[in-house]
Parts: structure tokens; sequence; C-alpha cells
């Protein structure tokens, strides 16, 4: 069998991997406090074993196998139940909570692993000479619905894993460019860059499970995107496999005035245009000093008038990030126990005899990358407009903790859904001007929601992202179900979701549309916008056979 490796079917990450609270004392009474759960009396709900579950039988008859073992080799097609449950969902709160509760309506029929582009070329022809469905895969990580089947879908399910085309072909050192097959992951993009010198700077929260070809995919944004942009910024070229055409190719150019965009069309196409094989994305050169500070606010709305401020100044720092106070309150939660000098409760004395309001802080971190002196620069201008907001920096400690766990906050939903609760993210981007209105508004629905399906719940933000006119503003929600755990999430979720829109913000900043945000398309894009890419998708695929449903509600 293919080698290409996945996350465990049951949650995220690898087996044996997870998070932990024992090191960790101020972590049990955080919870406690904001969903109610006793850590120390719930016992964790062992993962239900893979055999218990009640997986629909595969689709595929020995003549489609065989077919597709012709194109693609015997190890690189299997209809083996676990894959194919693998295959059929994300990483959502939604996806996990349905396949713990073994209620998988419909798996794809059988994954494919094709070698190279001729491959993902037949396949595809093959799909649709006969009628099948093809939904493309790459690391498995979306949270958003965008690789579940349509559950009334009575056509035969291909799920097309693109994890054997993981290299870095090519790097155009003269112009800051490399070429990586769609299927490469993060960690192995950056270990081969870095190896010649080089970084792609993207860095999204599933970095270590999730492939080039998602992000362009789903219009991924990375952690530093600051400076080295969105991936609708960064991708520059790509390759895309269409059903019985000559492959779609858009050439790495710096910019061009050639009509409507090709590039920005299949850029959050999510598999509704074709397969992606190859992008082509702006690369730099390692810097020599990378550092995240940690800084402290006394207020969300001082935090949040800084960010502003730093974005119309002299500095570009890679990352900009503030935590509201109950964010901020988390991540002290998380520190681990210390066994010499308590950093914490000093600065904590330190404030407080300045009169900070303690359960009020908010905690930021900002990030810098290049030259010695230019790192200083930009941190000699950063300095100067956090003290006008009433900030003070507290040192590269918080943030050097903060860059090494930075990839593990899904364990941590997982450690909950552990234990009964619901965990999940929403994330937004709005003008500046309305960031402040829209923090609060998403507390008040979220809260509203709680109260509706009568549970203690917990939410809490942080901005993650700076542009010139506004920013991301990223929410986190929980709260321990009853009896209906998907019901219930639906209320909090929906509320989430629609205040953004009536507050001034997108239904997603990066986290693509799915099926789960695509009731929100029209009032975020205009019923007029929604007609232009429906008449898109079905010009382009008329069969309605590439990962359809997806985008577009009500398909």
């Amino acid at each position: 069998m293919t080698d290409v490796k996945h996350m465990k079917w049951w949650g995220w990450g690898k087996e044996g991997v997870g998070f932990h609270f024992e090191d960790k004392p101020g972590f049990a009474p955080f919870v406690d406090y904001a969903i109610g759960i006793d850590l120390w009396k719930t016992p964790a709900q062992e993962p239900i074993a893979f055999d218990t579950l009640t997986t629909p039988k595969s689709k595929a008859t020995k003549v489609i196998v065989a077919a597709l073992v012709a194109i693609s080799g015997a190890a690189n097609v299997s209809t083996d139940d676990e894959l194919r449950v693998v295959h059929t969902y994300g990483k959502s709160i939604r996806d996990l909570l349905r396949i713990r509760a073994s209620a998988i309506k419909r798996a794809v029929d059988v994954v494919v692993y094709p070698a190279d582009e001729a491959q993902v070329q037949a396949v595809v022809d093959y799909a649709s000479e006969n009628g099948y469905v093809v939904i493309p895969f790459g690391g498995g990580s979306n949270i958003a619905g965008s690789l579940e089947p349509i559950a009334s879908e009575k056509r035969i399910i291909i799920s097309l894993d693109l994890g054997l085309l993981a290299k870095v072909t090519a790097i155009d050192e003269g112009s800051g460019l490399a070429t990586i097959q769609a299927g490469a992951q993060g960690p192995d993009i950056e270990e081969q860059l870095n190896a010649r010198g080089w970084t792609m700077g993207h860095f999204p929260d599933s970095f270590t499970h999730s492939t080039v070809g998602g992000w362009v995919a789903t219009r991924s944004s990375g952690m530093q995107s600051d400076v080295y942009g969105d991936i609708a910024d960064i991708a520059r070229g790509m390759r895309m496999v269409r059903p019985n055409e000559a492959t779609t190719v858009i050439r790495p150019l710096p910019s061009s005035s050639t009509g409507p965009s090709v590039r920005e069309m299949i850029l959050g196409s999510e598999g509704r245009l074709g397969v992606i094989t190859e992008v082509t994305v702006n690369v730099h050169r390692t810097p020599a000093v990378r550092e995240i500070i940690g800084y402290l606010f006394p207020s969300w709305e001082a935090g949040i008038a800084a960010m502003h401020e730093i974005s119309e100044s002299d500095a570009k720092p890679t990352v900009t990030r503030v935590s509201d106070a109950r964010e901020a309150g988390f991540s002290f939660a998380t520190s681990k126990a210390v066994t010499g000098i308590d950093a914490q409760k000093i600065l904590q004395r330190y404030l407080k005899a300045r009169g900070w309001d303690l359960e009020n802080i908010n905690l930021s971190f900002i990030g810098y990358e290049g030259s010695k002196s230019h790192v200083a620069y930009e941190k000699a201008i950063v300095k100067s407009i956090v003290k006008k907001h009433g900030g003070m920096a507290v040192g590269k400690g918080p943030g050097a903790l903060y860059d090494q766990k930075k990839f593990d906050t899904p364990y941590l939903r997982d450690f909950l859904l552990d234990r009964g609760a619901a965990a999940d993210v929403s994330e937004t981007a709005a003008p500046w001007s309305k960031l402040n209105q829209m923090h609060d508004a998403v507390y008040a629905a979220a809260n509203k929601a709680y109260d509706e399906i009568g549970v203690k719940g917990w939410i809490m933000s942080h901005l993650s992202h700076s542009y010139h006119s506004g920013a991301c503003l990223y929410f986190t929600f929980a709260f321990v179900y009853k009896t209906d755990a998907i019901a219930e999430y639906d209320v909090v979720k929906q509320a989430i979701q629609q205040a953004f829109i009536d507050n001034g913000g997108t239904l997603s900043h990066h986290h693509g549309v799915g099926v789960e945000m695509s009731a929100w398309m029209e009032q975020d894009i205009s019923s007029g916008g929604v007609s232009l890419i429906k008449g898109l998708f079905d010009t382009a695929d008329p069969q309605h056979i590439l990962n359809p449903g997806k985008v577009l509600a009500g398909e």
C-alpha cells in the first residue's frame, strides 16, 4: 500500500500525540470556570474502536477498481474502510462528532493516489467518461466541510489523494519563485526550501498537516501574512487538471492585464473547477534574525488601536496578534508549572502596583524578521506605538513559547471533545472602524445562543492578521453539549456567522466556504455574485462531478 501518511481517523494529528493538562496548574481551574468541567473528575472518553463504526459499503465494483489500478497501480488504489473514512471528512467539530457517533451517511467509494499529473488527468477523464464524482484530497485538515460528499450522492465517488505529489521541483533563485507539487505538506515544503536557504513564509494553523494545493483551493492565510501575504498573494502560477481538456496553466507572472483573472478563479475554488497539481509561489531568503516579542495592553481597545497604528507605520512586522482578556487568560492558563522564580506572578504584582486591572490584560505577540539592524529599527517603532497606547513589552520568553506551541491548538479541541465539550473556531475580516463593534456583537450573539440552548459557554478572540484597511478577528468558542451536540453547536455557530455579516464582516477570512459557511454566501457577495459563481461552476463542470455541493448552498 502507498506510504502516504494520514492523520488519525477520529481526531487531529498523529496517533499518540495529544494535549495534557497535568503539568499546567492553571488549566483545570480555567476550564472549570469557563465551561464547568472538572478535569480531575471527568475522565476522557476513549475513542470508539474503528471496527464498531458503521461504514457505508463501497459502491466501487471490481471493474471500477481494476480501471483505476490500471492508471495508478494496485498499491495506489484502495477501498479499505478506514482509508475511506479518513478521506470522507475533514477535521471540523461536526466531522469528528459524526465519526465518533458512527453517523456516516455517505463515504467515498475508492481512494486513488496518483503519482504524477498524467495519472491525475487519466483518473479525472475516466471519472468524467463514466459520470463519477471526484473529490481532491490534500492533508485532510479542512474544517469547513470542503471534503465531505453529498449525503444523497448515488454516483461513484473517487477521493483523489495528491499525497505522492510532494516535492519542490524547482527554484528560480533569480526571481524568488519555487514550483511545488500540490500534495506537498507544510513541513516538507519548508524543509526542502530551507535546505537551499529559502522560505515560503506561509504558516497557517494547519501547517503541519495541510498542503499547498489545499491552501490555494481554500484561499488560506498564514500567521506571517502581514509581510509574506496570504496564499492569494503568494501563489503566482499553477497547473490544474480538468476533464477531457488540456491542463489549465497559469504562468507565474508578477502581474498581468489579461481580462478576468483565471488565477483568481482557481483560488478558493475548492475543487469545483478541477484538480490543482502544481503551484508556483513567491519565496524569500531565510531571514538572518527572527524574533517574536510579547506585549501587554490594558484593554482590547488599546491593543486594537496599537495594531492599527503599527499597520500605518514604517514598521512591517511579520506577525501582529493581540488576544482579548479572555484569550489572554486562556494563554496564561496553559503555562507549565514553574520550579524557580515565577516571573508571571512578579509581573502581575508589578502591573497591579501600576493600576492595571489584572482581569482585563490583553496579550499581544509581534514578530520581526530581517537583518539585525532592520529588526532593531522596527522594534523601536513598535515600542513607541505600544507605549503610546498604554502597553508594555514583556520580552522574548512569551513569544518563544507562542512560537513553539502555535500549531498545537487543534489537539486541545480533541481533548475537550473527549470530555463532552464542543469547541470550534470562526474567523472574519472587517474594516478597522468596525472591529470593536464586531468583537462585542459576536460575543453578544454567542452568549445569547448559549442561553437559548441552556448551557454555560465560553468565547474568546484575537486579532490575527492586519491589512491596510482592516484586520482578521478569530473567535474560539466552547461549551458542554447536552443531548444533541450537532444541533446545539449549530445554534451557536449560526449566531456567530450571522453576527459577522450583520456587523460588516466576511463569512470566512481563511478557512474557505465548503458546506459549513455556504448559507451566508449571498449575504456576503450579493445575489449577483452568487449568480456569477454558479455560472462559472455550471459552465466549467456541466456534469457536476468536481466536488459538487461546495461553496454554493442548495446545489
